[in-house]
């Protein structure tokens, strides 16, 4: 198993609710081969630039330990799901 850091950038107008939804299915996807150390919710923040017309993002970064096929499916569902703007996933040092 190996440690990785995770950002994700949702949609500013995304319902709380639909929000959660999405953050535990992605949370599921890591439990499932893995386990969460941190989940830190930073909230609405300015981007550094618009992003389809956004000036806003909220933005959740999780650190977590588990194996590459899962950071693999991780990378799938955030690509086609429509309340994440952004995401990146990086291998923390050992």
């Amino acid at each position: 198993m190996r440690k990785y850091e995770a950002v994700f950038i949702f949609v500013p107008s995304l319902e709380e609710e639909k929000r959660n939804q999405l953050l535990d299915r992605l949370k599921g996807i890591i439990e499932s081969n893995g386990a969460i150390t941190n989940i830190d919710e930073w909230g609405m923040r300015k981007l550094a630039y618009e992003i389809n017309d956004l000036t806003e993002g909220y933005y959740i970064i999780l650190n977590f330990e588990t194996t590459p096929e899962t950071v693999d499916e991780l990378d799938r569902i955030a690509k086609i799901s429509d309340g994440i703007m952004r995401h990146m996933i990086v291998r923390e040092d050992d």
